[in-house]
C-alpha cells in the first residue's frame, strides 16, 4: 500500500500554505559556519513550525547540503545557533532522520530490505521478538511488502529509496530531512515519491526539510520555499506557497499559481547564477 493512501488528511479536505502548528520546530538564529578561510554560511535565520515542509533551493555551492547537515546534528555551526523544539542540536538525535540522494551507499549492502529496517530498531533497543511486526508492517506502507528478503542490489532505485525512507519511519523523527532524495530516479519514479512522501508527511505530521535543484519538486512539496544565494550562503528570499493540498502531478503543475511561481523562481535563481 502507497504511502498517499493512508493519509487520511490527503484524502480529505484542503490545506492551504499555513503550517499545521504554530509551534516553531526549528530555530536557526544567526547560524555561520567557515572552514578556515573559507566561508561557507554567512548568517543564516530561520524558523519552521512542527508539521511544516520548508523546501530549499539555490545554485551550486550556496550551502544547502550543509545547512540539512548542521539540522541533522552531522556539522556544528562556526557562531549561532540551531535548536530542535527549544534544545540546542549538538549532535545526531533520534528524532531527526535524514535521507540522501545516494541511496546505493545509504544502504548496508549484506543487509536484506527487511535487516535494513531492523537497524533503527536495533539502535532504538527494540527487543528482537517484536522487530518483525514493525519492519513488516513499514515495508507495507512504502510498497515494498513482498520484497522483504531482497538485498538492496536486488532492487531498483526506486525501491532501494523506498527502503531508505522506512527505515527513517522506524525512527518515528519528528523532523525528515532530504537531501536531493530523487535527483537520480528517472521522473516518473520521482513523482509517484513525490506523492508518497506528502502521504507521509501528512499522516505522521513529522516537519520536512526538502533541499533540491528542482524549482517544480520544491513548489509541488512545499509549504515555503527558501532561496539560499552564494558567497557565502544566505538567505535570499523566501516564497510563500498558497497551492491548495492534496496536490496533483497534473492539475497543481497545471495551476497559475504554479506557473507563476516556477517563474518567479526561476528569475531568482537566474540572478543568482548571472
Amino acid at each position: 500500500m502507497a504511502l498517499t493512501q493512508l493519509s487520511t488528511r490527503m484524502q480529505t479536505g484542503t490545506r492551504n500554505s499555513a503550517p499545521a502548528s504554530d509551534e516553531t520546530r526549528i530555530r536557526i538564529r544567526d547560524v555561520t559556519l567557515s572552514y578556515g578561510n573559507l566561508q561557507i554560511i554567512g548568517g543564516i535565520s530561520l524558523d519552521v513550525a512542527a508539521g511544516e515542509t520548508v523546501c530549499i533551493i539555490g545554485p551550486s555551492g550556496c550551502g544547502k547540503t550543509t545547512l540539512l547537515r548542521m539540522l541533522a546534528g552531522l556539522a556544528k555551526p562556526t557562531s549561532g545557533s540551531v535548536e530542535l523544539d527549544g534544545s540546542m542540536i549538538a549532535g545526531p538525535n533520534r528524532s531527526v532522520a535524514i535521507v540522501f540522494q545516494d541511496y546505493g551507499k545509504a544502504l548496508l549492502p549484506w543487509r536484506t530490505a527487511a535487516g535494513n529496517v531492523s537497524l533503527a530498531l536495533e539502535a532504538r533497543g527494540f527487543p528482537s521478538a517484536e522487530r518483525p511486526a514493525i519492519i513488516r508492517d513499514l515495508l507495507e506502507k512504502i510498497g515494498l511488502g513482498r520484497h522483504a528478503d531482497k538485498y538492496p542490489a536486488e532492487m531498483s532505485g526506486g525501491m532501494q529509496q523506498r527502503l531508505q525512507i522506512a527505515r527513517c519511519l522506524a525512527q518515528e523523527p519528528k523532523v525528515l530531512l532530504m537531501d536531493e532524495p530523487f535527483g537520480a530516479l528517472d521522473a516518473m519514479t520521482r513523482q509517484v515519491l513525490q506523492d508518497e512522501v506528502l502521504g507521509l508527511v501528512a499522516s505522521t505530521g513529522a516537519t520536512m526539510v526538502f533541499v533540491t535543484h528542482d524549482l517544480e519538486e520544491a513548489i509541488y512539496l512545499g509549504d515555503r520555499i527558501v532561496c539560499l544565494q552564494p558567497n557565502p550562503g544566505r538567505v535570499g528570499r523566501i516564497v510563500d506557497v498558497s497551492l491548495s493540498r492534496p496536490r496533483d502531478q497534473l492539475l497543481t503543475r497545471e495551476d497559475p499559481e504554479f506557473l507563476r511561481l516556477r517563474r518567479e523562481l526561476y528569475d531568482l535563481i537566474k540572478d543568482d547564477h548571472q
